[in-house]
Formats: C-alpha cells, structure tokens, sequence
C-alpha cells in the first residue's frame, strides 16, 4: 500500500485551517489503498521519507523563506534521501503575510536537487484563507493521494 506523508509547520490558525483541509482531502474515504502519514517538520525523520511513496509539504513563509522547522526537515533527509526518493511526487501549500514567493521558491530548489516531481501547482495563501483557498488545500491532498492510488494500481 503506498504511502502519503504529510511534513508540515503549523503555527498559526490559518496554516492548521490549511492543514487540516490537506489532510482532509487526503483521508477522503474515496481514495481507497493509501496510508496518510502525517508529522511535523521538527519530527520528521529521514527513515519516514525513504518509506513514504509522496509527500504533501506545508510552511509558512517566514522573512521571505520556508519556516526554519521546514528547513531543518530538509537538512536531515537530503542526503540520506538523495536518489533514493527520486521521482517520488510532491505537493506544497505556504502560507504568507504578505508573500509566498522565496518559501515556493526554497522549496522547489531542494525538491528539484531530489528530483521529485511536483503533482500539481502549489497552494498559496497571503492573508486569512478564503474558502477557496481551503478547497484548493482539500483537492491538493486528495490530488496527491489519488495520484498515489492511480501508481499503486
């Protein structure tokens, strides 16, 4: 059975709004033969990476970057997931104050030295998430779960 794991910062109410449409989404029980994984940035290890088939992200932008947990999520898995994870998907949600562009920009820099593919385009979220923006998090998640159930099959 494939597995999503879902690697997220979630320090405000309007990221755990997002996140928690991701996991939505991702748990949506449509989606049948996928195990969704969910931990936090600061947690995640580099053994739940090599075991996980896809990967859902979730940051804030933070000063024009990814959150330092996000990062820090990034330097313990790159190397010891480097070409062992290639061409696995991803997907990315961000949320900012008032831009999302260096966090998106970090993020596809690390994802392209791992060779992951991105699923679809990344949910970005500057403000208070409309409701819009929260489907566009539950389709991101099931997108990427649905995705994992279409290779298994």
């Amino acid at each position: 059975m494939p597995t999503l794991l879902v690697v997220h910062h979630t320090p405000s109410p309007s990221l755990h709004a997002m996140y928690d449409a991701v996991m939505s989404g991702a748990t949506d029980g449509r989606i049948e033969g996928v195990s969704v994984v969910s931990r936090p940035a600061l947690v995640a290890s580099a053994v739940e990476v090599l075991e996980a088939d896809g990967y859902v992200l979730g940051t804030p932008a933070n000063l024009g970057y990814v959150s330092g947990a996000l990062k820090h999520f990034f330097d313990q898995v790159y190397y010891p997931c480097l070409g062992a994870t290639a061409r696995r998907t991803y997907g990315l949600y961000v949320h900012g104050n008032s831009d999302t562009t260096g966090a998106v920009r970090a993020v596809e820099t690390i994802t392209t030295g791992l060779e992951w593919r991105r699923a679809q385009d990344p949910v970005l979220v500057v403000g208070e998430p409309t409701r819009a923006d929260l489907d566009a998090c539950w389709e991101l998640g099931a997108a990427v779960a649905a995705g994992l159930a279409l290779d298994a099959s």
